[in-house]
């Protein structure tokens, strides 16, 4: 688990599950064309506590 000067993004898929990208590895169009997004986070640890979340929340399944 790495920082990233740039932060780290929650992204929804069309299946419903949830990825952790880092800015380095999302562009704005996978943002736009992603049903929902969230972030972004400082760290990545910070992205998979907030991912648990919306896991138990019901916004996304579990991979």
């Amino acid at each position: 688990m790495t920082k990233d000067p740039g932060g780290w993004y929650i992204v929804k898929a069309e299946n419903g599950h949830c990825h952790i990208l880092s800015t380095l590895a999302i562009s704005q169009e996978d943002i736009a064309k992603s049903p929902k997004t969230w972030g972004p986070y400082a760290s990545e640890q910070e992205a998979i506590a907030r991912r648990v979340g919306l896991i138990r929340a019901n916004q996304c399944q579990p991979n």
